[in-house]
């Protein structure tokens, strides 16, 4: 009898300008037999460059950053390693910074404030394709997609499938590609197919979007998310 795979290791790009910041995080991460952290960057260019050269799995990414902003460098990372998912970890809490960073494509927003140990279960969470956005955080991003109007709300909700409504449900309450296919009983492909419908109906490019618009349209409650 074959013995079981090892699960494989998180891997992780911490990129901020504060040195004490990184490594303090590496420090807290090293202690995780599940996660790697893979490399650093002291500004937004380095970013870049090491997420192209190392392909971690999630980049922490602080907004602040020299050379290179880290929306700026969040933008390019998402376009030119798509399989990298990108933590924004900032002490920014304001509407503005959040929604920029998600229409730059990050897939989730932490604040800096948080907990050591909601960092780690957040960055397991996010390990599978998942979404990370506390509740608070949920707030702004909703606050800051009231323009949709409710005759476009209607017609979404016409356009979406029951079974897309639910898969977008499950996505909102960070669930992976894998355990979506478990709950519906049907293939990880099929679950991705059904993603990218709902990407295109919601007009939305990642599934931190859909479940922020999810929310906002009411297709979702705000709470599947916490």
């Amino acid at each position: 009898m074959a013995a079981p795979q090892a699960k494989r290791k998180l891997t992780i790009l911490i990129a901020d300008d504060q040195t004490l910041f990184r490594e303090g995080i590496k420090d807290l991460l090293d202690n995780e037999k599940t996660v790697t952290v893979v490399g650093e960057a002291a500004d937004g260019v380095e970013a870049v460059r090491l997420a192209k050269k190392l392909k971690p799995n999630v980049v922490l990414m602080d907004i602040k950053l020299p050379q290179l902003d880290g929306i700026s460098a969040t933008r390019q990372i998402r376009k030119e390693c798509p399989d990298t998912n990108v933590l924004v970890l900032s002490s920014f809490e304001d509407e503005a910074h959040v929604m920029e960073s998600i229409q730059a494509g990050a897939n989730g927003y932490l604040s800096k404030m948080l907990p050591a140990a909601e960092l780690v279960n957040a960055l397991k969470t996010f390990a599978n394709e998942g979404v990370m956005i506390p509740q608070p955080v949920m707030g702004k991003l909703i606050q800051g997609l009231r323009s949709m109007s409710n005759a476009t709300a209607e017609a979404t909700l016409v356009a979406l499938t029951k079974t897309e409504i639910r898969v977008l449900s499950l996505l909102g309450r960070g669930n992976a590609n894998k355990e979506i296919a478990a709950t519906l009983g049907c293939s990880v492909k099929t679950i991705k197919n059904h993603l990218n419908s709902v990407f295109q109906k919601l007009d939305v490019s990642n599934r931190t979007e859909a479940v922020v618009k999810g929310i906002e349209i009411g297709l979702i409650s705000a709470e599947e998310s916490s």
